[in-house]
């Protein structure tokens, strides 16, 4: 089949997803809290933000991982060269491997591709290698390894024996659903039969906070006195978001060969969208009408309508910008609807706190499941909504809901958008 054109028809499904984020390391796990609204942010540990002049008191920290009940053949003198950050996205990719059911053998290996997302890539580890943290950082040749933005993914791939496409992409806030659109044409183009497609973020360590609180204020949440309502998205009283890590990773296969398996299917992917607006470098475009028109594109190459539209998954940061850019943009795609006849928008920032190059990774995962247990996750910590704000957000809890299209939102410095439409599997 190498090479040849895969049908239109034959459409690219969702049949497995890996999860390791703060106390979150199964499907079930994610699941329970994406639509529980369990926020995982607490205290900052991992640095004292007063010692470095910031204001920040909270995140989502993944501690005390063990690598070894995941990756059970990789062995103990190889562990040791790769980073906790490596360790943590190969644990991710052999999950989703796992939970969409494929076997060695199942596929021919150079017709599975592995495709990361991920912003700043081992900057933890460089961080703590040029401030003298580590002093081991180049003691063994596995500093080739822990200091390459994609070790991780090829690494990954080693282990799991995928030898199609391996590659990592780095763009930010967009670079999760950009990842997935590249995912997408390789399967429809017939490259590859399966794809293991996630990303892998790190940020939470002082630098990168430095360079968010520096933008300005109402970008990194202050919250001290309860650190699980730092993110407030759409809220009257949002004042930014908190850093998250972790890495999720998704494993997409072509429908006709999932089904010939007889794999279980979360959603469907029917398409994904990106537009550099080239206009403000730090801002997207406010009048909502831009990202309104890149949502009609995706739609449209997916054969749809936005009437159809049953759910948007938000980029949700918390932000003033962000907020309000999101709220016009459906506006501008219902501009004979009134505010309160909106489709339902919801974030997921406020339960595991912004992960950046994972963050669109992360709202496909959890619009899949949303999709698959036909149940939308709520907004938690709206309780005072922005005027500007003031439509849909699913704030009663778990909403049961006949979902058969979703559409997911990423935004980016460098003014970038990315869209990504999902349906229910047919």
């Amino acid at each position: 089949m190498s090479g040849e054109l895969v049908k239109p028809y034959d459409g690219v499904v969702v049949t497995g997803i890996g999860t390791m984020l703060p106390n979150t390391t199964t499907v079930g796990d994610f699941w329970n809290n994406i639509s529980g609204g369990h926020s995982q942010v607490g205290p900052l540990t991992r640095f004292e933000g007063a010692a470095h002049g910031l204001p920040v008191h909270a995140a989502a920290e993944l501690n005390d991982f063990d690598h070894r009940p995941y990756l059970p053949e990789l062995r103990a003198s190889h562990a040791a060269k790769y980073t906790r950050e490596i360790l943590i996205a190969m644990s991710a990719v052999e999950q989703a491997r796992r939970d969409a059911g494929l076997a060695t053998g199942d596929l021919d290996p150079r017709r599975v591709s592995l495709i990361m997302s991920s912003s700043r890539g081992p900057f933890a580890w460089w961080q703590q290698v040029l401030s003298g943290a580590r002093e081991d950082g180049f003691a063994d040749k596995g500093a080739m390894f822990r200091g390459l933005p994609g070790c991780a993914a090829s690494l990954a791939a080693i282990y799991t024996g995928t030898q199609g496409l391996v590659t990592t992409v780095s763009n930010a806030c967009v670079g999760g659903h950009q990842a997935i659109g590249l995912a997408l044409n390789e399967i429809r183009s017939g490259a590859a039969d399966a794809v293991l497609v996630g990303g892998h973020e790190f940020p939470i360590v002082p630098e990168v906070a430095k360079c968010y609180h520096a933008t300005g204020s109402g970008v990194m949440s202050t919250e001290q006195e309860d650190p699980r309502r730092a993110v407030r998205p759409y809220n009257r009283d949002r004042e930014g978001f908190a850093l998250g890590e972790g890495s999720v990773v998704l494993c997409l296969e072509r429908e006709s060969t999932a089904r010939a398996r007889g794999a279980r299917v979360y959603a469907e992917v029917l398409s994904a969208k990106s537009l550099n607006e080239a206009a403000h470098a730090t801002t997207m475009d406010l009048t909502g009408k831009v990202t309104g028109a890149l949502v009609h594109e995706l739609l449209e190459d997916a054969g749809r309508h936005p009437e159809e539209v049953d759910y948007y998954c938000g980029h949700g940061t918390a932000t003033y910008y962000n907020d309000i850019a999101e709220t016009r943009a459906l506006r501008a795609l219902y501009p004979s609807r009134d505010d309160g006849e909106l489709p339902p928008l919801s974030s997921n920032k406020p339960i595991y706190g912004h992960t950046f190059g994972i963050a669109g990774i992360i709202n496909a995962a959890a619009t899949s499941l949303m999709i698959h247990h036909q149940a939308i996750a709520p907004t938690i910590n709206f309780t005072d909504p922005d005027p500007e704000c003031d439509h849909d957000h699913v704030v009663e809890g778990l909403r049961p809901a006949r979902l058969d299209l979703a559409v997911s939102l990423s935004f980016a410095f460098g003014s970038q958008t990315a869209v990504l439409a999902l349906g229910a599997a047919r």
